[in-house]
């Protein structure tokens, strides 16, 4: 038997997300492009650094497609960047106003962070630290029996550690697993391939720590 939503009050939220959602995908599009000219390099260029094509950089530059975890993991490597530094200029807020409590002692609230979900897996991170912090430090939640695979250039840092807060995380580095349960890190070595996967009936929750350009 289907149900019909008929509240004007759920389909107008539904709209309003999805204006969110095609407006960040436009930002991170018009990044992604203004990263390739600063760098003088062309469709075919940026392909054959990052091994992602030229029509799917294409429609993610013209904000038609949004990319997955891997294809974003391979875009930030080959611009030498961590992935929150990649989606950093996509994913817009509004500014506090000065007069903001909140803004004079560097608060961010959670109901107003920005976080950015995989199309295919529905992976989500969420920025915890800021663009200006030296650190990158970010929350991930990885639905169950879901997996995101990175490239080794999207590792491309010296200081990486994990840290899993809520279920079961298998790591799998360069072809190598580990499992990790709520409560347990690992500190990545030498950049190479991961896949994240969540092997259990419930969300994973983790936090990424990277420390950049070091």
């Amino acid at each position: 038997m289907s149900h019909i939503v008929d509240d004007p009050t759920v389909a107008d939220a539904t709209a309003l997300d999805d204006d969110v959602a095609a407006d960040d995908q436009r930002a991170l599009g018009e990044r992604l492009q203004r990263l390739r000219t600063e760098r003088k390099w062309s469709l075919t260029e940026l392909a054959e650094e990052s091994g992602v094509s030229r029509a799917m950089i294409n429609r993610v530059e013209r904000g038609v497609s949004s990319p997955t975890a891997t294809i974003l993991g391979r875009l930030s490597g080959a611009f030498g960047l961590t992935i929150s530094q990649l989606l950093d200029d996509a994913l817009e807020h509004e500014v506090p106003r000065a007069t903001d409590p909140d803004d004079a002692r560097g608060i961010q609230r959670g109901a107003t962070a920005d976080s950015w979900t995989d199309p295919d897996t529905g992976y989500r991170r969420r920025p915890v630290s800021s663009a200006t912090f030296p650190v990158d430090v970010t929350e991930v939640r990885l639905p169950a029996g879901r997996e995101v695979a990175y490239p080794a250039s999207a590792y491309a840092f010296l200081r990486h550690c994990i840290w899993v807060v809520e279920g079961v995380l298998e790591l799998v580095v360069g072809g190598e697993p580990t499992r990790l349960a709520a409560g347990d890190r690992i500190e990545l070595g030498d950049p190479a391939d991961v896949v994240y996967r969540n092997p259990g009936e419930v969300p994973t929750r983790y936090v990424v720590v990277v420390v950049r350009g070091q």
